[in-house]
């Protein structure tokens, strides 16, 4: 075992006071054994003296954290677990009402006259449809069926390009879009929209340190929290086809009843934890229709996606929600509501951009090395979620192959 290496300061030499010659004692640095160590790693409780010497030490100590953090979460996928158990309750509902709306989808919602339209991108208003179309057409809405026509989205994340996002130290990104209209505001409701493929900006100022913005100590479940958020922001992207610029308001609320740390505040404590109430929330009778736990499987790979990309994607990621955020208050600000209900949702954004804000900068000063053990962790859960899928998958199978040879039979 390595021992520390201590040297009494030549101050403290001619005092005749053990206590004083004690207090005077230096431990060297267990990295770079040349400075004196004034800080103490948490986990293993070496020694050092600065950040580069903290870095050049946390990599054995970062594996450690994710050896023994996966460990740990297969140890729990276990058929007791209580977050299994939600998952299953959850499959069997999604199959009960799935049964339930297949019994009466022998016609389709939606006439051929009005696919044309939407298919032909002619614009469609209520009171050109007769009682039964409007029937037709919200029920289509509701079920997802008008989804179907838009061509699917490839997010950012996913491109080549966001594998090399190019980001200062402070954050900011070193290749930006020039905007050629020379405006210097930016308002979603006047500006020219970007493409939705492009990757997201990152911020437009450098990134505070976080002793800039709280004397406490960040909260170890910071990384189980951004699990949780990085969900929502997959959603809402995915939910508005990547261009939520179209109604920052309304992505803004799907964002906040998605995110339980966002929209309710609240703090789970372990990544199961988290990913088990946005899958609850996903399979909602709310947003059922948009692909229900087969898309929750596919928002756990894009989460394992951006972490792998690691920092900058990261940033990029949290600074584009913020934004998402930012827009929707000032949409709600020019919406005439009610007094009550734009106070309790503007509430609501504020707190969100300051946590998004907060995270943004907390991610900003981790080390590259932390974000390959939480995409491990999340892995091990999606690993879970499929062979739940599958299981519930074959249940039905079977169940259906039972009831035919009894009918035969009969």
């Amino acid at each position: 075992m390595q021992r520390d290496v201590v040297v009494s300061d030549p101050a403290a030499a001619g005092s005749s006071s053990s206590a004083a010659s004690f207090a005077e004692t230096r431990v060297i640095c267990r990295v770079c054994q040349k400075q004196f160590a004034q800080y103490t790693c948490p986990r293993c409780n070496s020694r050092y003296c600065s950040l580069p010497c903290y870095k050049g030490h946390s990599l054995q100590c970062t594996e450690s954290f994710m050896r023994e953090n996966v460990m740990d979460e297969l140890k729990q996928m276990q058929p007791e677990d209580e977050s299994k158990k939600k998952m299953l309750d959850i499959l069997k509902r999604l199959h009960l009402e799935e049964e339930m709306e297949s019994d009466g989808e022998d016609e389709p919602m939606l006439s051929e006259e009005l696919i044309q339209k939407v298919m032909s991108g002619e614009e469609i208003k209520l009171e050109d449809l007769s009682d039964d179309e409007i029937k037709r057409f919200r029920q289509a809405l509701a079920s997802g069926e008008l989804s179907k026509m838009i061509e699917p989205w490839t997010p950012w994340w996913k491109t080549p390009s966001a594998r090399s996002i190019p980001l200062s130290p402070d954050g900011i990104q070193l290749i930006r879009q020039v905007n050629t209209k020379g405006t210097a505001t930016s308002d979603p409701m006047t500006d020219q929209e970007p493409s939705i493929n492009e990757i997201p900006e990152g911020p437009e100022s450098p990134l505070p340190s976080l002793k800039q913005l709280t004397r406490a100590e960040p909260s170890p479940l910071l990384a189980v929290h951004l699990v949780d958020i990085l969900y929502s922001y997959c959603f809402t992207l995915r939910l508005y086809n990547g261009d939520w610029h179209s109604d920052p308001l309304g992505a803004s609320t799907v964002a906040l009843s998605m995110s339980k740390v966002m929209g309710e505040d609240a703090k789970p404590e372990t990544v199961p934890e988290a990913l088990t109430a946005c899958i609850e929330e996903t399979c909602s009778p709310a947003y059922r229709h948009t692909g229900g736990f087969r898309l929750a499987i596919g928002l756990v790979e894009d989460i394992i996606t951006i972490l792998s990309l690691g920092h900058n994607a990261l940033v990029c990621a949290l600074s584009d929600f913020h934004q998402l955020i930012e827009a929707g208050k000032r949409m709600l600000k020019a919406e005439k509501v009610g007094k009550t209900q734009s106070t309790q949702s503007s509430s609501k954004l504020r707190g969100a951009a300051r946590k998004l804000f907060f995270m943004t900068c907390w991610v900003h000063e981790q080390p590259g090395e932390a974000w390959p053990p939480l995409a491990r962790i999340v892995e091990v859960q999606k690993a879970s979620l499929e062979e739940l899928d599958t299981g519930n998958c074959k249940a039905d199978k079977k169940s259906k192959q039972q009831s035919k040879v009894l009918i035969e039979e009969l």
